[in-house]
């Protein structure tokens, strides 16, 4: 008897770990779910403390960006004012060097017409020369030629002088344009690097500013980036703290509720033993039914398998005659395949009545049943008749040459 209550109490003592055991495992469960949770708030809240901060600083580098801008934009709108004013200028002067060649122009043009109004002259005088030549005497005669040599004399040399005049303005004009034109040149260089020089300036200086403003607030945000990291951490803290209490009521509200399941527990799973076992006789019962079931279809149906391998055997072999049959059948026979049958038509009306009516008998229920087979058995028979019929015409042409031979001989 002590035997037996000491058996008892050892299988109390391991349901009890067993419980504990599940507990166990159920709060590991929990508090690993719990370690999750947290670990995911915490890097969703970091990743919000970063894009804050991302987003601030953006703010204040596109406000800074955006004031360079509008000082290089100021820059560049002046230099652009400056080259605007070259490309008049240089307009302008292109404009006085085509009205200084239109009046070259003009003037060659007078020029030309002076010569056609001295060579109209020239003719006239000449032409007054020739009349007064023969009219006049020779004292006339030479004191006219002395004096239109000195006056052609005279007008070579202004014409010499006005050619060596022109060509000097023209060199010197020549010389302006091309000093004044070298000289814009040089200018325009020197412009162009001043102004390269200046921008070059601003844009370092503006970038100096910007890295000083940079550090300027970094060194002014670090202190209230650590104040903000410290009440971040408090806060989770705190957070943390009301989530463990939290989880401490969570786990004693488990414990009772765990501690009235194990008992429903308990009382379930020796209901389920016995349904259980009571289940396992009556599937022992059936398992041993369907076997028998299983051994009796088996043996039916290889039965069952050979009866229609004997069948299909048997059709492969009548589709083969068949096939062979049609192979040799003669035009004749396509045409007109079976013979005329010899019954009157009364009796043929009575066989097609009685074949319409249903048999009782086992052996005119078979006939009635291989009633398709008859157009074959009648292709059959007269094949047979055909066979008989030429071996009988072949005996008989045997013995007809046999006799022909026997009558020549004969008559030899």
């Amino acid at each position: 008897m002590p035997k037996k209550a000491g058996r008892k109490g050892g299988g109390r003592n391991a349901r009890m770990t067993e419980e504990k055991r599940l507990l166990y495992m159920q709060q590991k469960a929990q508090a690993e779910e719990d370690i999750a949770k947290r670990k995911e708030d915490t890097l969703t809240h970091f990743i919000k403390v970063i894009n804050y901060r991302k987003r601030r600083g953006t703010q204040t580098k596109t406000a800074e960006l955006r004031n360079d801008m509008s000082v290089l934009s100021q820059n560049f709108e002046r230099v652009l004012d400056y080259k605007d004013n070259i490309i008049k200028l240089e307009l302008a002067r292109s404009s006085h060097q085509q009205n200084v060649a239109y009046l070259l122009e003009l003037h060659m043009r007078r020029l030309a017409e002076l010569e056609l109004n001295f060579n109209a002259i020239l003719e006239e005088l000449t032409s007054e020369y020739n009349t007064e030549r023969y009219t006049h005497t020779n004292t006339q005669k030479y004191q006219i030629l002395s004096k239109h040599q000195q006056e052609s004399v005279y007008l070579e040399k202004v014409m010499f002088s006005m050619e060596k005049h022109y060509t000097y303005l023209d060199s010197e004009a020549r010389r302006d344009y091309q000093s004044t034109r070298n000289q814009i040149k040089k200018q325009n260089k020197e412009d162009k690097q001043t102004v390269k020089d200046q921008i070059e300036g601003v844009v370092e200086k503006l970038w100096r500013e910007l890295q000083h403003v940079l550090h300027h607030y970094n060194e002014s945000t670090k202190d209230r980036f650590i104040t903000t990291e410290s009440l971040q951490i408090k806060d989770k803290i705190h957070t943390h703290k009301k989530h463990i209490q939290k989880l401490q009521e969570s786990i004693s509200a488990l414990r009772c509720q765990m501690g009235e399941t194990a008992q429903q527990l308990h009382s379930g799973r020796d209901e389920l033993a016995q349904k259980v076992q009571h289940f396992r006789v009556q599937l022992a019962e059936g398992q041993t039914i369907q076997r028998k079931q299983l051994t009796k279809l088996t043996i039916q149906s290889s039965n069952a398998t050979k009866k229609l391998q004997e069948i299909q055997r048997k059709g492969e072999r009548l589709i083969r005659f068949s096939e062979m049959c049609c192979k040799l059948e003669t035009e004749y026979e396509k045409v007109l395949p079976f013979y005329t049958s010899s019954l009157s038509e009364e009796k043929l009306n009575q066989e097609r009545a009685n074949a319409i009516e249903l048999p009782t008998e086992k052996l005119a229920q078979l006939m009635h049943d291989y009633l398709p087979l008859g157009k074959f058995w009648q292709r059959y028979n007269k094949h047979y008749v055909v066979q008989e019929a030429a071996n009988i015409l072949s005996s008989q042409l045997f013995l007809a040459s046999v006799y022909q031979l026997c009558s020549r001989e004969k008559k030899q």
